[in-house]
């Protein structure tokens, strides 16, 4: 399959691939792991720490006024990018993680009773599992699972069935699988939420770098998502949530920023978005992430979601001719994530062989171990994962070297 033209325009944007690793030229394919940053972050970011680095808000001088501009302008790119309808519905966190816990901490503290269920799905990352579990543990609730069919679609009867039954508080879902690549109708399944009861929360971690996201057409009430799967800079993300959702929810933690006046009668909290967001904040990475956005769309998401689905297509049809090699995940909607076990082979010692010839895949239970167990993969999968500036020829490479060290393990 021939390769198409945007890296050839893109990869010199990211000094990291022009590396050797083991004396090999790096073939970087563990990009749902976390993705290479453009020049234009890593320049954005110093430029502020070098030159415009101050306190936000309340400042009076100049650098303070400057760095509140430039942060909250990152706040409105974001909310432009999702096409959300309020620039305060976004809260800045550290990343998905901190944006769950945020939301299973005070609405679910709030709105979750002995009894009631929250349903995920067995797909669900760790982060959208384990704080659900936590709050529900300290509230007599109870955590409920919707399955996943053996060619990694989301059981949608069975969705259904759990919605009647169950009847709800909160139904949290990924987007995007980052273990199956599997890209779930978020729309549809929101929908069916919303009219059996329940809020909802979409994980769009694996979602943003991909493709287009639209939290008005997907009527989630919560929506996560962490900027360094996103070509952005680690330990920042957001939570975008309805506003009125947002206005009846208390703060989670407290401190400085969130509140509005403070004595020993007690407290006043701010308005949104700066309930949410106690302490000085990871400025230098809020604009930054503005920064890859702007990245982003400069090349166009249509044109990026495009050249990832021809990326997936060859992987598949290349990684499927090699004997031995079961493809994990097969939806016919799919970001670029492919999963895959090689028979009698532990994916750890593959990915160590693949490593010594300069591909970086992942290897493991990728923070989804319901869902290996679910499937029977004790030792996990080999994950290949892939971004704008992946080519085909990487993934030949990288199949050639799999063959390779599928025959030193025999």
């Amino acid at each position: 399959m021939a390769n198409t033209a945007l890296p050839d325009r893109i990869r010199r944007d990211f000094p990291i691939l022009e590396r050797e690793v083991h004396g090999k030229p790096l073939v970087y394919l563990d990009n749902a792991a976390s993705a290479q940053k453009p020049l234009a972050v890593i320049e954005g970011q110093r430029e502020y720490l070098a030159n415009h680095h101050a306190n936000i808000h309340r400042g009076a001088h100049h650098l303070a006024q400057w760095a509140t501009e430039a942060f909250e302008g990152a706040r409105k790119k974001i909310a432009a990018h999702i096409n959300a309808a309020h620039a305060e519905e976004i809260i800045f966190t550290s990343g998905s993680t901190d944006a769950i816990n945020l939301v299973a901490q005070s609405w679910g503290r709030t709105h979750l009773s002995a009894g009631d269920t929250v349903l995920v799905t067995r797909m669900e990352h760790h982060a959208n599992i384990v704080p659900w579990q936590m709050v529900c543990e300290s509230r007599g609730a109870q955590v409920i699972p919707v399955n996943v069919l053996p060619d990694g679609v989301l059981d949608l009867e069975d969705f259904h069935a759990a919605l009647k039954q169950y009847r709800p508080k909160m139904v949290a879902v990924v987007h995007a699988s980052n273990t199956l690549g599997t890209i779930n109708p978020v729309s549809e399944l929101c929908a069916a939420a919303r009219e059996a009861g329940a809020a909802t929360l979409v994980d769009g971690s694996q979602a943003l770098p991909h493709f287009g996201i639209d939290v008005q057409s997907i009527g989630s009430d919560f929506y996560v998502a962490t900027a360094h799967k996103a070509y952005g800079p680690t330990g920042l993300g957001f939570l975008h949530g309805r506003k009125s959702m947002l206005e009846a929810m208390p703060p989670w933690r407290g401190g400085g920023e969130m509140i509005r006046s403070v004595s020993f009668q007690g407290t006043t909290y701010n308005d949104l978005p700066h309930k949410f967001e106690a302490g000085t904040p990871h400025i230098s990475g809020g604009i930054a992430f503005g920064l890859a956005l702007d990245w982003m769309n400069a090349i166009g998401m249509d044109v990026i979601a495009q050249h990832e689905q021809v990326l997936v297509q060859h992987a598949h049809s290349t990684l499927s001719a090699v004997d031995g090699v079961k493809i994990i995940g097969t939806a016919p909607n799919k970001v670029g994530v492919v999963s895959l076990i090689a028979e009698g082979l532990h994916s750890y010692d593959l990915g160590t062989l693949l490593d010594g010839q300069g591909i970086a895949v992942r290897t493991g239970h990728h923070c989804t171990e319901p869902l290996m167990d679910h499937f029977g993969l004790e030792s996990g999968t080999l994950r290949m994962s892939f971004a704008a500036y992946t080519t085909t020829l990487e993934i030949d490479r990288a199949t050639s070297a799999l063959e390779r060290a599928m025959r030193m393990l025999r």
